[in-house]
């Protein structure tokens, strides 16, 4: 049985958390915590709640003990951009894209 839980419309690029959840994928839920407890990284904040999010949605499905499921699946995808005009010489404009990210994870026993 799984358990799931997903982050959507995070202030974050797709390529900056993607680093984050390569890292924890496979490894056990209780050990990724640890992990990402001392990750420099800003998005390993954002993947750290989001994964005791997921052992909290395990604990309460029944499904089995948080702490020895496995990260089966940890996966990242763009989601919509924020478009934002800055203004630059000689009348011209330069478009600054805003990314989020659509973060999901699922424990597995």
């Amino acid at each position: 049985m799984d358990a799931k839980a997903i982050l959507r419309y995070a202030r974050i690029t797709p390529r900056k958390a993607r680093r984050v959840t390569d890292l924890i994928r496979g490894k056990k839920a209780k050990d990724a915590v640890v992990l990402l407890q001392f990750m420099p990284y800003r998005g390993a904040d954002m993947v750290s709640k989001l994964l005791r999010s997921a052992m909290a949605n395990a604990e309460k499905k029944n499904v089995a003990d948080p702490d020895e499921m496995n990260i089966a699946f940890a996966y990242v995808n763009q989601g919509p951009t924020m478009k934002r005009i800055m203004p630059r010489a000689m009348g011209r404009a330069n478009v600054i894209r805003k990314r989020t990210s659509h973060i999901t994870l699922v424990l597995s026993d």
